[in-house]
C-alpha cells in the first residue's frame, strides 16, 4: 500500500513536471512569436512620414509631363520644389528632352509661396508671368 502511495505521487509530480514544462516552451513560443513581429510594428510608421505629394501644376510652367517627371525625380511638394536649385531643374528638363520648352527660373520662388500656403502673393506673382517667365 505504501508503494501505491509512492508510486501515485511520482507520478503526480511527474505530471505536474511535464504541465511546467509545456507552460515553460509555450511561453518561449509567444516570446519568439512576439520578437519577430516587433521590427515589423518599428517599420510601420515610416511609410507614413512619406510625403503627400503636392499639385505641382498650380506651379506657372509646369503642366502634366513635367509635373510628372519632377515626381519621378524625388521631387514631389511644393517645399522639395522651392529647396531645389534650378540647376537641378534644368537637369531633370534636359534629360527628357523638354529643356528649351520650359523655364524653371521662378518655379521654386512660386512654389517656396505655395509651401508657405501664401496663395495671394503666388497669385500676384503669376500674374506677372507670362508661361513661368518674367515678362
Amino acid at each position: 500500500m505504501i508503494q501505491a502511495v509512492w508510486v501515485l505521487i511520482v507520478l503526480a509530480v511527474a505530471v505536474l513536471l511535464a504541465l511546467v514544462i509545456w507552460w515553460w516552451l509555450t511561453q518561449s513560443e509567444k516570446e519568439k512569436v512576439s520578437a519577430v513581429a516587433e521590427p515589423v510594428v518599428a517599420v510601420a510608421p515610416s511609410v507614413a512620414e512619406a510625403p503627400v505629394p503636392d499639385n505641382l501644376k498650380r506651379i506657372e510652367g509646369i503642366g502634366p509631363k513635367i509635373s510628372s517627371l519632377l515626381q519621378e525625380a524625388g521631387i514631389a511638394t511644393f517645399a522639395q520644389l522651392a529647396a531645389t536649385d534650378v540647376s537641378r531643374i534644368q537637369e531633370i528638363l534636359a534629360a527628357a528632352e523638354l529643356r528649351g520648352l520650359a523655364d524653371p527660373t521662378t518655379w521654386p520662388e512660386q512654389a517656396k509661396l505655395a509651401s508657405e500656403g501664401r496663395w495671394d502673393e503666388l497669385r500676384a506673382l503669376q500674374d506677372e508671368l507670362k508661361g513661368g517667365r518674367h515678362v
